[in-house]
């Protein structure tokens, strides 16, 4: 995605990060009921995902093609979904390192996007340091996994809050930088 297609959509930004933030504001207020919630949002996606997956393979095998991959991956689906509702201690230490790579992921690609927009854009920065801190973030999740579920959710909520606000000046920035360059792409179109 180039800068003028980000910037024309600067109001999608702004409301990410207002939805990080709201969404970090309640973690706060509810981090054990959050973390439930978590967990069994897991565990239900994973059961409904492997029911639907085994009954498409079981309908497909006539069908020339790998139908039994159907098959696995909805019987796996359905064990983790299991576990994760009847083991949930266990699900949340994992949902720990699968935050942690996510947060890790996703703050390389930031800053990767970030170092491309520098040549387009002042205030670049902004998304870069949303990636350093998701990058943190996940580097700390991995480092001290058993501090504690319910500390992570709590380590959620401040996350969210401040991508939710980094968020939100990387789209004031955006929404400057088009009030500008529009009227000069209209100026050299004409």
């Amino acid at each position: 995605m180039d800068v003028t297609s980000l910037a024309r959509r600067w109001w999608a930004v702004a409301l990410r990060g207002a939805a990080a933030i709201v969404f970090g504001i309640l973690t706060l207020l509810m981090p054990g009921i959050t973390l439930w919630v978590l967990v069994l949002l897991f565990s239900s996606y994973a059961l409904v995902d492997g029911v639907f997956s085994a009954i498409s393979a079981v309908r497909e095998r006539d069908d020339e093609g790998p139908w039994w991959a159907l098959l696995l991956h909805g019987l796996v689906s359905i064990a983790a979904g299991l576990v994760a509702l009847f083991l949930p201690g266990l699900t949340a230490l994992a949902l720990v390192y699968v935050i942690a790579a996510w947060a890790v992921v996703t703050g390389v690609l930031e800053i990767a996007a970030a170092i491309r927009l520098r040549k387009r854009i002042t205030g670049e920065w902004w998304l870069a340091l949303s990636g350093v801190l998701s990058v943190v973030f996940g580097v700390m999740l991995m480092i001290a996994p058993g501090a504690g579920a319910l500390a992570l959710v709590l380590w959620i909520g401040v996350f969210a809050i401040a991508l939710g606000a980094l968020l939100i000046g990387l789209a004031l920035r955006l929404r400057s930088w088009q009030q500008v360059e529009s009227p000069r792409r209209m100026a050299r179109a004409a």
